[in-house]
């Protein structure tokens, strides 16, 4: 694969000035996730715990002619701060058109390690959360009669993997979720849909799992040999938020270079 540049890469006219939530935005496919809607000249509010990361992406992207990032700070395992959070986005923008369940902890444990306490915990971060960021958008998206939320998933219950019994088993419940919910609220023209990322070549990745041996698994179970980066996942999901895939809802959508 060649150099790329983010002209040689497809632009949305219907993303333009859209309002666009991304929880878990300060970092990883997240903060891909932000990069990229600002490049569509979306009004994108990112919630996180990530203080300073999210004000040194803020900087990066602080572009003249460009609508500036929004960064709350959220802990999205509070229901009331969700709540609170999007009250004041719909506040300030008057409208919510695009909701991105990014956030997300695949901490590895093992059955033997977790306890009642981990298992909330886990489930609440990497499911629960994703429903409560869900219901609270609601009432603004039926209001306009039209919306778009995105769940992020994993293949990770697909593999399946081993070492992430609980993370694996909310990503499957995710895909569950979109799937109810798309029939929920396809009667008011919201789309709902779900994107399941593989192996993801993230800064966190690169921190603590990648080695030597992790990526001759990886690379020996893709059908492509190379790793996969966050921008990868990201242009998906701008297809999917976007009035190009207008069509399109109840689906999953697998980026791992063909590992499934």
């Amino acid at each position: 694969m060649g150099q790329t540049t983010a002209s040689q890469f497809a632009t949305y006219p219907s993303l333009h000035g859209r309002v666009v939530i991304v929880t878990g935005g300060a970092s990883g496919i997240g903060e891909s996730l932000v990069e990229h809607f600002n490049r569509q000249s979306s009004q994108v509010i990112f919630l996180d715990i990530q203080d300073a990361a999210a004000e040194e992406l803020i900087k990066r992207l602080d572009n003249p002619g460009v609508l500036r990032p929004v960064f709350l700070h959220c802990d999205l395992t509070d229901t009331d701060a969700i709540g609170a959070s999007v009250a004041r986005i719909e506040r300030q923008f008057k409208r919510i058109d695009v909701l991105i369940n990014n956030a997300g902890n695949d901490t590895r444990h093992t059955i033997e390690e977790v306890t009642p306490e981990y298992w909330d915990r886990c489930m609440a971060i990497n499911l629960k959360q994703q429903f409560f960021m869900a219901r609270a958008v609601i009432p603004f998206m039926k209001q306009a009669h039209q919306g778009t939320i995105i769940n992020m998933s994993s293949i990770a219950w697909m593999i399946p993997s081993t070492g992430v019994p609980v993370y694996v088993t909310a990503k499957a419940g995710v895909v569950g979720l979109t799937r109810t919910f798309a029939h929920e609220l396809g009667a008011e023209n919201i789309r709902v849909n779900c994107v399941l990322p593989g192996a993801i070549l993230t800064e966190r990745q690169k921190r603590l799992w990648l080695t030597d041996e992790y990526k001759a698994e990886v690379l020996g179970r893709q059908a492509l040999k190379r790793l996969l980066l966050p921008e990868e996942v990201a242009r998906l999901v701008l297809f999917l938020a976007s009035d190009d895939s207008s069509g399109i809802t109840n689906q999953s959508y697998i980026v791992d270079g063909g590992w499934v």
